[in-house]
């Protein structure tokens, strides 16, 4: 695996261990040479993503639609900075870039942007793996709906067959780079 997307939020959360968490994986991918893509900012957990990256000397590419940009939240010192014109235009670069997918805490955009990856895996456009840093048991609640999704009859595979969901950064990492 040469390069991993990473989904995050443009807010810290309320504890300091999502900020840690972030901290470790990313300071872990970059020493293990692993390339990162993440939506450009520089606020929130992605401008954790970004400083940390660049503090550990790693190579960091964000990709950051025009209206965000214009809101001043774009990271200007990364290794690359794509501007695109939309969010749409954002997923779909980023998951060519990618070679992986890494979900931490965020909101609706995070979760948006993984289950639209997860999707093009379902019907066959890539097969690159996905994953969840489950800090402080953020998405169990996710996970019990994907549950409850699959007992209803709706989905094709477990969550467990579409992704990776822990709260061992080793863990998720080896997984991501044994797909």
């Amino acid at each position: 695996m040469k390069r991993v997307a990473i989904f995050c939020g443009s807010k810290m959360g309320r504890v300091s261990d999502y900020e840690t968490a972030t901290q470790v994986l990313v300071k872990q991918l970059v020493e293990r040479k692993i390339e990162i893509v993440y939506g450009g900012g520089a606020v929130g957990l992605m401008g954790i993503v970004a400083e940390t990256a660049l503090s550990h000397g790693g190579t960091i590419t964000g990709v950051i639609p025009d209206k965000l940009y214009e809101m001043e939240v774009a990271h200007t010192g990364l290794s690359k900075l794509y501007r695109v014109k939309d969010m749409h235009e954002r997923k779909a670069l980023m998951a060519d870039l990618a070679d992986g997918f890494i979900a931490l805490p965020g909101g609706v955009g995070t979760l948006e942007e993984m289950t639209e990856v997860m999707t093009w895996a379902q019907i066959g456009y890539h097969s690159k793996p996905c994953a969840f840093l489950n800090t402080n048991g953020y998405y169990d609640h996710f996970v019990k709906f994907f549950e409850h999704m699959e007992e209803e009859g709706f989905l094709y595979k477990s969550l467990s067959q579409q992704a990776t969901i822990t709260d061992s950064i080793d863990q998720l990492i080896d997984a991501i780079l044994e797909s």
